[in-house]
C-alpha cells in the first residue's frame, strides 16, 4: 500500500528542480529523456485499488485505468505531457489514476505517436481517433467522455477538442487542462526559476514537433484557434512556472469568447504538480479538485 503524502511543496521543490533538469538536459537525446522519464517514473505510487488495463485505441498502445469499481459509465480521454517527444503510459500512470479515484470515471491515457519520428500532426490525429473510437465502439456518449492532458498533452486535449467540434459537431461534456501548452511557437517565455520546465527543452522540442509545419495552425498552437463552441473547461497552473503567462492569455481568450472557463492559480504549486499527488498533499488535492470538476460535467459521482 503506497505511503500518505506528506512531502511539503517546498520540500518537494527543492527535490524535484535538480531532478527535471537532469532528466530534461537538452545534451540528451530525445529517446535518452524517454528512457530516464520512465525510469523515474516508479517513484509515484498508484492509489489503493487502482486497475491497470492495457488496451489499444485506435491503433495505439493505451491504458484503461479505475479505481475501485471497474464498470463505470463514463471515460476521460488522458493526453500526457512530455513536450510531444516524451512523456509515456509509464511517466502517467500514477496521475490518471489519481484523476480516475477523484472522478469516479474510467480513465484512458493514450500513447500518441511522438516527435520527432512522428511531428504535427501525428498526435492530433491519434487522438482525434482515439475519442471517436470512444464513443464508436466503447459504448460511451459524448455527454460521459471529457478531455483533459497537461502541458503538451493539454495543448493536444485543447486541440483536439476544437478539432472535434469543427470538424464533427461533437462537443466534449468536460476540457481539463494542466498547466496547458498552447502556444509551443512562442519563444518570449518568462526567465524563471522552474522547478520542471527549461528553455532548452521546451524550445528544441517545439521546433522537432513543428517540423515543416506552420507555426499559427491551431491544431499545432491552440491559442491561435476560435474557442468559440468550447465546453466548460477548467485550468490550473503554477503561478511561478514558466507558462504561466502564456496559459493566462489562453484563458483570457476563452473567456472572451464565451466559454465557461475556470483558471485555477496555484501559488504553492510547479508545473503539473499532479504527477507527485502520491507524495504532495497539495499536489493531490489539486488533482481531486480537477478530477470533481469533470465528474459534474458529466454527471457521475465517486465511488
Amino acid at each position: 500500500m503506497p505511503p500518505t503524502p506528506q512531502m511539503s511543496p517546498r520540500v518537494a521543490r527543492t527535490a524535484l528542480r535538480p531532478l527535471f533538469r537532469a532528466l530534461l538536459s537538452p545534451r540528451w537525446s530525445f529517446a535518452t529523456q524517454r528512457r530516464l522519464l520512465d525510469l523515474a517514473a516508479p517513484l509515484q505510487f498508484l492509489p489503493k485499488d487502482t486497475v491497470v488495463r492495457p488496451i489499444r485505441l485506435a491503433g495505439r498502445p493505451a491504458e484503461r485505468i479505475t479505481v475501485g469499481a471497474t464498470e463505470r459509465t463514463t471515460a476521460i480521454l488522458y493526453l500526457h505531457g512530455g513536450a510531444y517527444t516524451g512523456g509515456s503510459l509509464a511517466t502517467h500512470r500514477s496521475l490518471a489514476a489519481h484523476l480516475a479515484a477523484a472522478a469516479g470515471s474510467a480513465v484512458y491515457v493514450l500513447d500518441y505517436r511522438l516527435a520527432p519520428e512522428h511531428p504535427y500532426p501525428a498526435a492530433l490525429n491519434d487522438a482525434e481517433a482515439a475519442y471517436l473510437e470512444l464513443v464508436s465502439e466503447h459504448g460511451f456518449e459524448v455527454s460521459g467522455i471529457a478531455i483533459a492532458g497537461d502541458s503538451a498533452g493539454g495543448g493536444l486535449a485543447a486541440a483536439t477538442t476544437h478539432r472535434l467540434v469543427d470538424r464533427h459537431g461533437i462537443t466534449p461534456p468536460a476540457l481539463g487542462l494542466l498547466s496547458p501548452w498552447t502556444d509551443p511557437a512562442a519563444r518570449d517565455l518568462p526567465d524563471v526559476n522552474d522547478v520542471v520546465l527549461n528553455k532548452g527543452w521546451v524550445y528544441s522540442s517545439a521546433e522537432a514537433y513543428l517540423a515543416d509545419g506552420d507555426p499559427t495552425d491551431p491544431g499545432y498552437a491552440p491559442i491561435h484557434a476560435d474557442p468559440t463552441g468550447l465546453p466548460p473547461t477548467l485550468i490550473q497552473v503554477g503561478t511561478a512556472e514558466m507558462f504561466y503567462p502564456q496559459v493566462r492569455q489562453y484563458a483570457e481568450k476563452l473567456r472572451a469568447a464565451g466559454v465557461d472557463v475556470t483558471l485555477v492559480e496555484q501559488p504553492e504549486l510547479w508545473h503539473v504538480a499532479p504527477l507527485q499527488a502520491s507524495l504532495v498533499p497539495e499536489a493531490a488535492a489539486a488533482i481531486a479538485d480537477f478530477g470533481v470538476f469533470l465528474r459534474d460535467r458529466m454527471g457521475t459521482r465517486a465511488g
